[in-house]
């Protein structure tokens, strides 16, 4: 006689797989009104992005000992915080700009992508996995999270209270950064705002973050991979924004979108905002089924991954622009 255990397969969890690049290539995230700007300021910033994008190859080319790195470039638009022109109108001569400057795109996505896509609520989604990391020596005295829609990496100052009678006031006291070496740097991040109505619209670093996550190749929703490819087969491209896939593959021949690391190469305006991606994704439970899978895929070809998340993002910022 044998024990034997039975179980449903359909209760198993299951974490659905991607396919991981070694590195993802971000060749720009500009706003509408750097199109409505024209072709020169697009020809202007893949002028800038044509070395340092050459470099980044050049660097996951020696991380992988020489080998050939598996590496696919992409660019964002931003068509969530404001709507201009279309597709039709702005594609082409975005593609064109950067042929023109020596890059290929291999895929275009959309920023409102990463807020919603499909029926999937994406952002709301990750929201869900913010675990804040208490300074030490807190006591809980600053709402959470979620109640307030911002996040830190510290301790904030406390707020000035009227003095009792017959008591002095609180002396004031500095914010402190949770891991600061010798001096703190503190950033305390809106990561979404509510209207009167209830409406919420989330924050331009939150959305960079969610887009990191979807370039990692950890970013799911039940099991499932969000921002997958869509190929590219029409002739032109759509009138409406909504029209256009959240992630679209315009090159057949590309390496994976995802990737065991991810690099940016963007205007210093972006600095800021980058940082307090930093800070949200320091501050994320990724999905434990995806980066299991990475980590054992990356053991497999021998390629060191950071184990923090936030690690596994880098940068290029030029001046300008």
């Amino acid at each position: 006689m044998t024990d034997a255990v039975f179980r449903e397969t359909a209760a198993e969890p299951r974490t659905q797989s991607v396919p991981l690049a070694h590195l993802s290539l971000e060749l720009g995230h500009l706003y509408m009104e750097d199109f409505e700007a024209g072709p020169e300021r697009l020809r202007r910033h893949f002028t800038e992005v044509r070395p340092w994008a050459e470099a980044a190859r050049t660097a996951a080319t020696v991380r992988t000992g020489g080998k050939r790195a598996r590496i696919s470039t992409c660019f964002l638009i931003d068509d969530y915080f404001t709507r201009f022109s279309t597709p039709a109108e702005v594609v082409p001569v975005l593609l064109a700009e950067a042929e023109r400057a020596g890059l290929t795109v291999d895929y275009l996505a959309r920023e409102s992508g990463c807020a919603t896509t499909g029926k999937v609520p994406v952002a709301e989604a990750v929201a869900g996995r913010i675990v804040e990391s208490p300074p030490p020596g807190s006591y809980g005295l600053r709402p959470p999270a979620a109640q307030t829609g911002w996040l830190a990496n510290g301790e904030r100052s406390p707020v000035a209270r009227a003095p009792q009678a017959m008591k002095r006031a609180a002396a004031w006291q500095p914010p402190q950064e949770t891991a600061a070496r010798r001096h703190s740097v503190f950033l305390d991040v809106e990561m979404w705002s509510d209207d009167a109505d209830g409406h919420r619209t989330w924050s331009c670093p939150f959305l960079a973050a969610v887009w990191q996550l979807a370039r990692l190749g950890l970013l799911r929703n039940e099991g499932e991979a969000v921002l997958v490819p869509q190929p590219h087969t029409a002739t032109g491209f759509p009138e409406t924004w909504d029209e256009l896939p959240s992630l679209l593959r315009l090159n057949p021949r590309a390496d994976p979108f995802a990737a065991y690391r991810t690099c940016s190469v963007l205007p210093t305006r972006f600095l800021p905002v980058e940082h307090a991606v930093r800070v949200i994704l320091d501050q994320i439970e990724v999905d434990p089924g995806a980066l299991a899978q990475v980590a054992e895929r990356s053991g497999r070809e021998r390629t060191a991954v950071p184990d923090s998340v936030a690690d596994r993002v880098s940068y290029v910022y030029y001046a300008g622009l």
